[in-house]
């Protein structure tokens, strides 16, 4: 491991609360919410009926993909990854460009190309009309297909991979892709997590009752409701966000603005074990990632400045709060600031970590942390901590540091610092 230092030099969102950088550090600033109701979903007899969908004006991708190879979880990932790379300073290239052999890309997703498998494939094959599938098919269902997609458009020649880690893949890809340039087998990735809107994805958990939110059907921007006593499952969404990280070395070379820096990060399973289930977390493990994080970034507890939890709004609220006080030895005394983005995005799954990170490393630039909306009415086990709890946005002068974690289906988890760039030396 050559350890070298991993700078954030681009990023690029689709959130439901704001499409592209400015929209989105605006909307969470201001504690926006995209939760709305959807139609489709009653229709459909759900229980819970309102999502958090991107309203895509312009579809940034029709310059790249056409519109009849996509479905939105491939279409999502492709805008936020031309935007973060042009947000970084780089031009897409030309198709008879040679690839680049030292850019690559992770870029996952939870359950992808669901709607194109429910709506063309299973209903074209059972009509017994294969041949009209279309050449194209595989790859907008395929589980790659959104690193696929974007490796193409930009030419890379290094690892290209789509994780799926549940909640986790997100954040976990940013974490790999760290650790690839970390170790000097890249100098720059593309990193980050996509998920298209689908009710036959959602249709899962709203068939699990407890855990997507059934009582703001009638209210959908107060739906979302982490760390709430009224907490009543989550809302389920959709949309992409995507970063570029490079080595520090060559980021600076090149005079790229960087955002902050990658310091460290953990990615680990619960088994199973100890409470934890295929949907509970091991809170053991819960601890051990948060402590590696830290490890691997070489900071200590105390230097923590704020936390973007993963809180879902669901009965997993309090023991994540118990756990961060657990793994940091910070009591409600000393505990840090902690804010949770789907208070406004909903739970975008696949998508969620990434579109959070890049929340996280706007609140360490504009020195500011933002509101978690709808929960004014604290849960009795994590009152002790309310002090800590951001329901308002808050100026931070001087901030450096943010822990963004992510805990996934599975019993996975995973655990990111951010902090901001220093001298380099």
């Amino acid at each position: 491991m050559n350890n070298k230092r991993v700078a954030i030099t681009g990023m690029g969102v689709v959130s439901p609360n704001g499409t592209g950088l400015d929209n989105f550090c605006r909307a969470i600033e201001n504690g926006r919410s995209g939760i709305r109701y959807m139609e489709r979903l009653e229709d459909l007899n759900f229980g819970c009926r309102i999502a958090a969908v991107p309203e895509i004006r312009e579809n940034g991708h029709k310059a790249y993909v056409s519109d009849e190879l996509l479905n939105d979880n491939i279409g999502y990932g492709v805008i936020a990854a031309i935007e973060a790379w042009q947000n970084a300073g780089l031009d897409i290239p030309g198709d008879d460009a040679p690839a680049d052999w030292n850019t690559g890309t992770i870029y996952g997703c939870g359950i992808c190309g669901m709607e194109t498998i429910a709506s063309r494939v299973v209903p074209f094959i059972n009509e017994k009309k294969v041949k009209r599938l279309g050449s194209t098919i595989v790859e907008r269902v395929m589980g790659s297909g959104v690193s696929a997609y974007v490796a193409g458009i930009l030419g890379l020649g290094n690892q290209v991979t789509s994780n799926s880690s549940a909640c986790s893949t997100g954040t976990e890809a940013i974490i790999d892709a760290a650790h690839r340039i970390r170790s000097g087998l890249a100098k720059r990735m593309i990193a980050g997590g996509a998920e298209g809107p689908s009710p036959y994805i959602w249709g899962g958990f709203d068939s699990m009752r407890i855990v997507l939110a059934r009582k703001f059907n009638d209210q959908p921007e107060k739906g979302s409701r982490p760390m709430s006593a009224s907490a009543c499952g989550f809302v389920p969404g959709a949309g992409a966000g995507c970063l570029v990280l490079e080595d520090m070395e060559t980021a600076l070379a090149r005079g790229a603005r960087i955002y902050g820096e990658i310091a460290g990060g953990m990615v680990n399973c619960g088994g199973q074990r100890q409470g934890g289930s295929m949907t509970a977390p091991n809170p053991e493990g819960v601890v051990r990632c948060i402590q590696g994080a830290l490890a691997d970034a070489g900071i200590h507890p105390d230097e923590i400045d704020a936390i973007n939890g993963h809180l879902t709004a669901t009965y997993a609220d309090p023991y994540e709060v118990k756990s961060w006080s657990t793994a940091l030895e910070r009591g409600p005394e000393n505990f840090p600031f902690i804010n949770s983005t789907k208070s406004m995005i909903g739970h975008c799954l696949g998508a969620a970590g990434a579109i959070e990170t890049i929340a996280a490393v706007l609140e360490l630039q504009g020195e500011f942390l933002h509101p978690s909306i709808n929960c004014e009415d604290i849960h009795p086990d994590i009152q002790p901590f309310e002090k800590r709890v951001v329901r308002e946005r808050l100026d931070v002068p001087g901030i450096k540091t943010i822990a963004k974690a992510s805990f996934g289906f599975g019993d996975v988890n995973s655990c990111l610092i951010i902090k901001k760039q220093e001298k380099y030396i």
